[in-house]
């Protein structure tokens, strides 16, 4: 489902180099986890994909369903089917919940020619949806994230997860700030969404998001690059072990 190729980005203002020919393949059904040292490039492989425009890629290609996808904004990628869950999801006054998520959605179904949600269907699959995250439903009515909690702007990302239901998920360390409770719950969510015609990237800092979202696959970033490539137990040996004899044998 996605493979990339050589992969070099650097930050547009200022051109410091982060990826340096990253090379990763993920295929449909694939639950894959990112992880390695602060500053290895996990974040802003997750921005580069989603298109942000901070980012400005050099060199390589991203192919996502057959089609090199860096020419297209972050708007087209999003209708065919990319999502990215921020890390710290953005607050946003005057914008009722409700109504970006209406919106979102409907957008979503035009871009791909199907037909818009009514306001019955589309409250009915909000309700479920927000049952099955264990979501206040007067959160809903308030703005966007305002006053949101950590663990309920998780949950309102997952929620527009579920909604959209994208074919490749971008997780970028959707377990920052929450509690044990709460990370319980948001990765129930994700979970519930595994599917064979869904790919999921979690980038995590820590095993413990990898105990509830059992990967199939870790890929360890160091200075922009795969170094390694293993299964769940390599992130367990990477929370016994820290990164530093990665880092010394890759140091250069």
């Amino acid at each position: 489902m996605l493979e990339i190729k050589n992969l070099h980005a650097r930050i547009a203002e200022d051109g410091t180099e982060i990826l340096r020919g990253l090379n990763l393949s993920i295929a449909a059904g694939e639950v894959a986890a990112i992880m390695g040292p602060n500053g290895s490039g996990k974040s802003t492989l997750s921005y580069v994909l989603a298109g942000r425009e901070d980012y400005e890629v050099t060199e390589g290609e991203v192919w996502y369903k057959g089609e090199n996808i860096l020419e297209l904004d972050p708007a087209e990628r999003a209708a065919k089917g990319l999502f990215l869950a921020f890390q710290y999801p953005v607050e946003i006054p005057g914008v009722a919940t409700m109504q970006f998520l209406k919106t979102a959605l409907n957008e979503q179904k035009k871009a791909r020619g199907e037909a818009e949600l009514t306001t019955p269907e589309f409250m009915r699959q909000v309700k479920q949806a927000a049952g099955e995250l264990k979501i206040n439903p007067d959160m809903l009515k308030r703005p966007l994230n305002v006053g949101f909690s950590g663990g309920e702007k998780k949950r309102a990302e997952i929620l527009q997860m579920a909604l959209l239901a994208p074919q490749l998920c971008l997780l970028d360390e959707t377990d920052s700030g929450l509690d044990i409770d709460a990370l319980k719950i948001v990765a129930d969510g994700v979970n519930a969404l595994r599917s064979p015609e869904r790919a999921m990237v979690v980038i995590t800092h820590y095993q413990r998001l990898l105990d509830y979202i059992v990967p199939d696959t870790v890929h360890v970033l160091y200075r922009g690059q795969v170094v390694q490539t293993g299964d769940k137990d390599l992130a367990r040996e990477l929370e016994r072990n820290g990164y530093a004899d990665l880092i010394e044998q890759h140091a250069a």
